[in-house]
């Protein structure tokens, strides 16, 4: 009898199994990086479309051609296989968190982290995708954890560490509340997408309603002050 022993890296194909033709060459034959991947895609497509809950092993795998047997030979359940999802996208996404916003003037690199706040910046299926993480809170909270750690800390730290850099430069005062300040920025994406509107325009617009607040009292800042109350009409005498 053939051997029928599924290996890793063997794909659904036309109705067979694509691999080497012996059973004997596929034994400790290594992992094929591409099937992983494609499993690891397909996942992620599905978190989009059903959400945690309704999504199967059985819908993965016929997604990303393979069999059940690839499939657990990688990752022993599905939640196992959601969180190596997960990962997958913050390690394309960590080069965003780590930008070099020296080089910009103060208000710019404000603009800019605030830019990188969002959600979607990477991702476009991202604020979906958080709502169906939020929706599991109470069934699977495990998923919003690790939601929390790498996706919503690592992008509320850049602007936080965006405003710091910026004190210290002396374009921004000091005592204001960073945190409070992320936060509300990371919030307005959500607003936005709650109201159906653009977020393309939030990053300026949000600093336009902080920059006054913030900024330091520079000497351009104490000029433009003094131009501003040299126009206002004398008191009548």
């Amino acid at each position: 009898m053939a051997n029928s022993r599924e290996t890793d890296g063997e794909r659904v194909v036309g109705g067979g199994l694509a691999g080497d033709a012996a059973g004997s060459r596929r034994v400790g034959r290594p992992r094929d990086a591409a099937v992983g991947e494609a499993i690891i895609l397909a996942t992620r497509d599905r978190l989009v479309t059903d959400g945690y809950s309704r999504m199967t092993i059985g819908d993965i795998v016929a997604d990303a051609k393979v069999t059940r047997p690839t499939l657990y030979r990688r990752w022993k359940n599905k939640l196992d296989l959601v969180v190596d999802a997960l990962d997958y996208g913050f390690r394309k996404q960590t080069e965003m968190y780590t930008a070099d916003l020296s080089r910009l003037a103060g208000r710019d690199a404000l603009v800019e982290a605030v830019r990188r706040v969002d959600p979607a910046y990477y991702n476009p299926d991202a604020m979906v995708l958080m709502g169906n993480f939020a929706g599991e809170a109470i069934r699977t909270p495990e998923l919003l954890e690790i939601l929390r750690r790498h996706a919503v800390e690592p992008r509320v730290a850049l602007v936080e560490k965006a405003l710091g850099q910026l004190q210290e430069r002396g374009e921004v005062r000091a005592g204001i509340d960073a945190h409070t300040i992320a936060t509300m920025c990371f919030g307005a994406y959500f607003a936005a997408f709650y109201r159906g509107e653009d977020r393309e325009d939030i990053p300026k617009h949000v600093v336009a309603v902080l920059w006054p607040g913030i900024a330091a009292h520079t000497s351009a800042t104490k000029r433009d002050s003094g131009a501003g109350r040299s126009r206002q009409p004398a008191s009548p005498s």
